[in-house]
């Protein structure tokens, strides 16, 4: 579009208000099958708020406490610790309150695209809502991270159109209290200083220092600073590093380009859309792993010529790719250890590619009646709808998942392991032991699946072969300290009781904050006589974890033991109370 016919105020004839509401009726409709599921995998303790974190002091450690959560996301976070104040741990809030923040994201989108007077733009919101690459971001409830800071980062974007059509600094601090809202629950979104630069490049042509950049100079540090300190979190605190993460500088650009196709091409062709994809092999030595990267500079030489005709295109493809670059491999994200590419990665980014299609699609149909303009859009929105309900069914629960993700991805060895997690705690656990078997097939140095087969081995009654695999996690991983604890059980299962205590101490001074394992120490020197010597740890379990039934339980049976009657009853009491039956 040429720069005369932007407009920065939308059309008095603009049906916004219908256009919501069929939005988000839309939306629900799609993702039906996704109100209805449980949690899955980092769902439960990773993101619904901790007991530990479930009080006044909990919600101050949120955003104090690098390390409390999974993620130094606080304003995610505290949104959970509200939800949990409103329903606990019932699925269905979770996934309702995602389901309704990607509808919100749709028609913020749609109001965006309106405010610049984009053709097709509440297609465009509709494509955005209805499309099945960001079912894993809507059904899936960790990835609450994306939706709501995909509000924000919309909210942030229409005041910045207010601030730059005014120049008004109301408009500007509104902007900025969005977009660090958007920061402060995913720092991906420090991606759209950038964005609101290609948008003023596609508007105008050009960018002026003084009026366009030096206003986000602010927003670029800020962004800078999360985005660094969100990468430290990712290395140091949650595991990014190591022999799953070596890749030199031309490894790197080849797994960009691939990705980027990769990611196209799941917009395009929204096929075979799985939780956890392959993961590549990257080799430089290869000659076709070049024609990714290579066709994306062609692709964007060919764009630049054209930007005189029209710079929309090559806009888009901007911002999808800027917008995609903190997921394309140029930093360490943990998530790469199972695959290079997730779906959710996408789910800001791919709204540069449906706005093109929507525009496109506009132009293409726009000397069409208006009857066959509506059966067009209306067949392509109930196709992606359909997809999307059919993917959203595969979340229902861990079981549906795994065995969908195994389907079209037999070598996941994530799958596996955590599919037989799940089957353990079901009480299925002889049906666990062949997809541990698979997971160390597939990935033999696994640490966490041996220490997970010995666990599973304990609890079938076969401890002495559980020991195997168990020692096997510790040669592996030798400060693990859930493995020294399933180690322990173990011991105390085949009657080496001292040889048990000693497992469970390693544990505890390993991780003091393993609540578990201090109450297996404390039930362990109580076997052993040693009842005094068992109620600092069975306290310690208490103090950790108060909500921990079985705790309270063996400090009580421990303390009336030793003539403590009245603390006995307090915690017999709250072991009653939480709903312990031995």
């Amino acid at each position: 579009m040429s720069a005369q016919r932007i407009a920065l105020s939308p059309s008095p004839r603009s049906p916004a208000l219908g256009w919501w509401i069929a939005i988000v009726v839309a939306t629900l409709l799609a993702y039906f099958p996704a109100l209805r599921a449980g949690f899955i995998w980092d769902d439960q303790p990773g993101h619904v708020t901790k007991p530990e974190l479930r009080s006044l002091a909990g919600f101050a450690r949120i955003w104090f406490e690098v390390g409390a959560t999974q993620q130094y996301y606080p304003l995610l976070h505290s949104a959970f610790w509200v939800e949990h104040k409103l329903w606990g741990d019932a699925p269905f809030g979770y996934h309702l309150v995602n389901v309704l923040l990607h509808a919100l994201s749709a028609c913020l989108l749609g109001t965006c695209l309106r405010r610049l007077a984009l053709p097709g733009a509440w297609f465009a919101a509709a494509l955005f809502a209805l499309h099945p690459v960001c079912v894993e971001s809507v059904a899936w409830v960790s990835e609450q991270k994306n939706t709501l800071s995909t509000a924000f980062y919309l909210l942030a974007a229409l005041a910045w159109l207010r601030f730059d059509a005014a120049r008004r600094r109301r408009d500007y601090v509104v902007a900025s209290c969005w977009f660090a809202a958007a920061l402060l629950t995913k720092t991906v979104t420090a991606t759209l200083p950038a964005a609101l630069l290609i948008l003023v490049w596609w508007q105008r042509g050009r960018i002026d220092g003084r009026r366009d950049v030096a206003p986000l100079a602010p927003w670029f540090a800020a962004g800078l600073a999360a985005g660094l300190f969100t990468a430290w979190v990712e290395h140091a605190q949650i595991g990014a590093q190591g022999g799953d993460f070596a890749l030199g500088p031309l490894e790197r650009i080849l797994l960009a380009g691939r990705a980027a196709w990769f990611y196209f091409g799941k917009l395009i062709w929204p096929a075979d859309l799985v939780f956890i994809y392959p993961r590549w092999t990257i080799d430089a030595t290869q000659a076709w792993q070049w024609l990714f990267p290579l066709g994306i500079g062609a692709a964007l030489a060919a764009l630049w010529w054209a930007r005189g005709r029209n710079r929309g295109p090559l806009a888009a493809v901007l911002f999808f790719g800027g917008t995609l670059s903190p997921a394309l491999g140029f930093v360490n994200v943990f998530p790469f250890v199972y695959s290079y590419v997730a779906d959710h990665f996408q789910y800001v980014a791919c709204c540069g590619v449906l706005t093109l299609a929507a525009a496109g699609g506009a132009r293409l149909l726009q000397s069409y009646s208006p009857a066959l303009r509506g059966a067009v859009g209306m067949g392509v929105l109930a196709t992606l709808g359909a997809l999307t309900w059919q993917h959203a069914s595969t979340y229902r629960d861990v079981f549906t998942l795994y065995r969908a993700t195994l389907a079209r991805n037999p070598a996941c060895w994530m799958a596996h392991n955590n599919l037989a997690i799940a089957l353990v705690d079901a009480g299925r656990a002889t049906e666990a032991l062949p997809h541990y078997e698979q997971a160390l097939r597939h990935r033999p140095n696994y640490a966490e699946a041996e220490n997970n087969f010995g666990y599973a081995l304990t609890q079938l009654g076969r401890a002495a072969d559980a020991l195997s695999h168990l020692d096997r996690a510790l040669s592996l991983k030798p400060h693990y300290a859930e493995a020294h604890n399933n180690r322990g059980a173990a011991l105390m299962a085949i009657g080496r009781v001292a040889d048990g205590i000693a497992a469970f101490a390693k544990a505890v001074r390993l991780n003091p904050k393993f609540a578990l394992a201090h109450l297996n120490h404390g039930r362990a020197l109580a076997a052993s006589g040693r009842i005094a010597e068992a109620i600092p740890p069975l306290r310690t379990a208490v103090g950790l974890q108060p909500g921990f039934a079985e705790a309270h339980f063996y400090l009580a049976v421990a303390c009336k033991q030793t003539g403590r009657d009245a603390e006995a009853e307090r915690h017999m009491d709250l072991a009653v109370k939480l709903g312990f039956r031995r």
